[in-house]
């Protein structure tokens, strides 16, 4: 019987987050995230002498542990396939296995409630665990959530030459030849074939290299034969500030709008992805960015729930240079988010940037709504591995790899092992 809870953690790395100073002083409550989703206490978490006790029993449900409670001993005992633990309030002894532990802060009972020391509870079940300090929150993983968890892939599909075409690393043959080819991975592909002008018309061809061509709808047409969903992507970026004159113009942004829904009825839905948002506003300004992108977002959305039709975005990564971009009240609009959390100056991109990404964006968005970002071009066969089991420890919805036509047959195969 597979062991159903078991993440991998380093008593260095827990020690470390435990001994911070604005986390044990902090005086903005706890909040506790299990494999991506806030765990409710009635008593909250706390800190004790440089070690955080969380009330065990919503904590063992959460990881899905059996826990059970004897009144007469005080004692605690939990347990899943291979491992159990016995603590009793007051002891600094526990029991891991039939092997003692000496614990630096012994369970307590407080307000009704059973607390306990996260350090024996984590170590005892390895699991992985990790601390924000701007939101005083602490995360844990379970290796179920690594392994087992299935994961979307989204592919975007641009315009490329005969060596990084879309369609070919797609259906597998050159055009306009096809076959299932890596569809039974791909399964939603976002066509990059659109943007908009700052006085809101639609156009499918740009400076900036996005366009449809002359024989998209084979490209519909096959996608529909493989079941594969299609997304019409409307790229706009800022750098000669048409995308700011097209937020700052209510008329325009609802001539792109109708434009917008017009088209999409070939499709399945909308990706839009806006970029450079953000980039050097400050305070009331920024403010002011975010609120302009945010209404356009609510324009587009209302109009595309009104013929069934998705929203998606592709966003920059909050910890990215551009914060034109509010993620709580962006994700209460629409249907899914990609985080384009790359580019962050070194290849491959940083785990640590990209963790620090996703674990501010789950403070405010569920992770059933959030796609991993990964650029291909930044990445290898090993650092992809590694963004697909970061995406499936935080529960994401899936990855969405930037772009078809880059993929290796490395990459590929890859993914289909995960």
């Amino acid at each position: 019987m597979k062991r159903f809870l078991s993440c991998i953690m380093t008593l260095t790395l827990f020690t470390l987050f435990l001994v911070q100073p604005s986390f044990a002083n902090s005086t903005k409550e706890m909040t506790v995230f299990v494999n991506g989703s806030s765990v409710q206490f009635d008593v909250p978490p706390m800190v004790q002498d440089n070690r955080t006790l969380v009330p065990f029993r919503a904590l063992a449900e959460a990881l899905q542990v059996n826990v059970t409670w004897d009144g007469s001993t005080q004692t605690i005992r939990a347990k899943d396939a291979l491992t159990y633990i016995v603590l009793r309030i007051g002891d600094k002894t526990a029991y891991h296995n039939d092997s003692s532990i000496t614990m630096d802060v012994p369970p307590q009972i407080i307000n009704g409630r059973t607390l306990i020391p996260l350090r024996i509870f984590s170590e005892a079940f390895n699991c992985q665990v990790s601390w924000d300090a701007a939101s005083n929150s602490i995360y844990i993983l379970s290796a179920q959530s690594q392994t087992s968890w299935p994961l979307e892939v989204m592919g975007y599909y641009a315009l490329g030459d005969l060596q990084t075409s879309s369609w070919t690393n797609l259906f597998g043959h050159p055009f306009p030849n096809h076959s299932s080819g890596n569809t039974d991975i791909v399964k939603n592909i976002a066509l990059g074939w659109y943007s908009l002008d700052a006085d809101g018309n639609l156009l499918i061809k740009s400076r900036t290299g996005w366009q449809r061509p002359e024989d998209y709808k084979k490209v519909l047409a096959a996608a529909d034969q493989y079941k594969v969903i299609t997304q019409m992507v409307v790229h706009m970026t800022d750098e000669d500030n048409s995308l700011t004159n097209l937020l700052s113009n209510e008329s325009a942004m609802e001539k792109a709008v109708e434009a917008i829904v017009k088209e999409a009825k070939t499709y399945r839905g909308v990706n839009l992805d806006f970029e450079g948002l953000g980039l050097r506003d400050k305070d009331d300004q920024l403010t002011l960015v975010q609120n302009r992108f945010t209404h356009f977002v609510t324009l587009l959305a209302k109009e595309l729930r009104n013929h069934d039709l998705k929203l998606i975005l592709s966003l920059h990564a909050p910890n990215s240079a551009y914060k034109g971009y509010d993620y709580e009240n962006l994700g209460k609009l629409v249907d899914s988010i990609v985080i384009m959390a790359y580019d962050y100056g070194s290849k491959p991109e940083p785990i640590d940037r990209v963790r620090e990404a996703i674990i501010n964006v789950l403070q405010v968005v569920p992770a059933e709504k959030l796609y991993l970002g990964v650029s291909i071009p930044n990445e290898t066969s090993s650092s992809l591995g590694t963004k697909l089991d970061i995406a499936k420890q935080y529960h994401l919805k899936g990855i969405a790899i930037w772009r078809l036509g880059l993929v290796t047959p490395d990459m590929w195969q890859l993914l289909r092992e995960k």
